[in-house]
């Protein structure tokens, strides 16, 4: 075994940005759409709703994700207290966001921008879940159909025409509009005085829709009843899996950091070896004479040493390496985290 310190020039971090399908049925694609009645008849039902890729009852079924309506006022759902007004599931759900994104109780959603942009105290969210997007949206990648009493839209993020990164507070936000792949079927792929159809927040995993939006070009429209359930997130999920839409594409970005470390064995260096094939184990002496002038190892195994001497990483090669005074070798190592 032989020792060699390593430089700082040794060492280089890459980091390389890996693009996948987010579903759990390895298609970009989800055309099949379930829930479970007994979490919709839960306590968590009054919050949201998970829709599956298949039925609950296999054994491959995962939530790929959750809708939920938000309400400022607590309308949509029933009272925690009906002593208390604007107390509900709604609003608890619209506080979580506003707190998550928004990061300001006095704050409220704004969907889209310049003159044509609307303040909204509802909306829906559309959470991915967590394992299935990853580190984030693929910009581009995202897009889903809408059917509603009066039409079908195709909505996706504005990634392509947005060529300057917005942010929201601390957190990075695209429109959602009519379109595909990123680009609007129109200038905007906004709707007239009711801005955008909601945001998209990749890193969150979220996307908010704008029912005003969605009203004016489906028919959709939230129930607003105050102090009782209005099925709202029912609602979204009816128009996302119904047959005439049924299509809700997405993929995931993950950025993978690898540690490159560069070992390089010179002429002069790991030539000698301590196996006892090269030592006398009675008088210590070289027992070939070839072992002293034209020495021959070979390199199998790299190990990764702390300075208290403590074994941190070990790498195989994929043969074992001739090393000799006539040869140089250089081996890359690759450290992915």
């Amino acid at each position: 075994m032989s020792f060699k310190r390593l430089d700082p020039e040794d060492f280089i971090v890459s980091s390389d940005s890996i693009v996948s399908t987010a579903w759990s049925t390895g298609n970009p694609t989800l055309t099949a759409f379930y829930t479970s009645s007994a979490q919709e008849n839960s306590t968590s039902g009054d919050f949201y709703l998970e829709v599956y890729q298949v039925a609950t009852g296999s054994a491959n079924a995962a939530v790929q994700f959750n809708i939920a309506y938000c309400d400022a006022v607590g309308s949509g759902s029933a009272l925690y207290n009906p002593l208390i007004n604007g107390k509900s599931p709604t609003s608890t759900n619209y506080g979580q966001y506003r707190t998550m994104i928004l990061e300001d109780e006095n704050s409220t959603f704004i969907f889209g921008d310049g003159t044509n942009s609307i303040s909204s105290s509802i909306f829906w969210a559309l959470s991915v879940e967590r394992a299935c997007y990853k580190e984030a949206f693929f910009p581009g990648s995202l897009n889903i159909k809408l059917k509603g009493p009066s039409g079908t839209v195709s909505l996706t993020d504005n990634s392509t025409t947005q060529n300057i990164g917005t942010f929201i507070g601390a957190t990075r936000v695209y429109q959602l509009i009519s379109g595909s792949n990123g680009t609007p079927y129109d200038d905007t792929g906004y709707v007239t005085n009711s801005g955008s159809y909601g945001l998209v927040f990749p890193d969150l995993g979220t996307i908010l829709i704008n029912p005003y939006a969605l009203s004016q070009t489906t028919g959709l429209t939230p129930s607003r009843t105050s102090n009782s359930d209005g099925l709202n997130s029912r609602l979204l999920y009816n128009a996302i899996s119904d047959p005439l839409a049924s299509s809700f594409q997405l993929n995931a970005e993950e950025t993978i950091t690898s540690d490159y470390v560069f070992v390089r064995a010179r002429n002069s260096e790991f030539n000698y070896s301590e196996n006892p094939s090269f030592i006398s184990g009675s008088t210590g002496e070289v027992i070939y004479d070839n072992f002293i002038n034209s020495p021959q190892t070979y390199i199998t195994t790299v190990g990764l040493y702390n300075d208290t001497n403590e074994l941190l990483a070990v790498a195989k090669l994929s043969r074992p390496l001739l090393k000799d005074f006539t040869k140089e070798s250089l081996m890359r190592i690759k450290l992915d985290f």
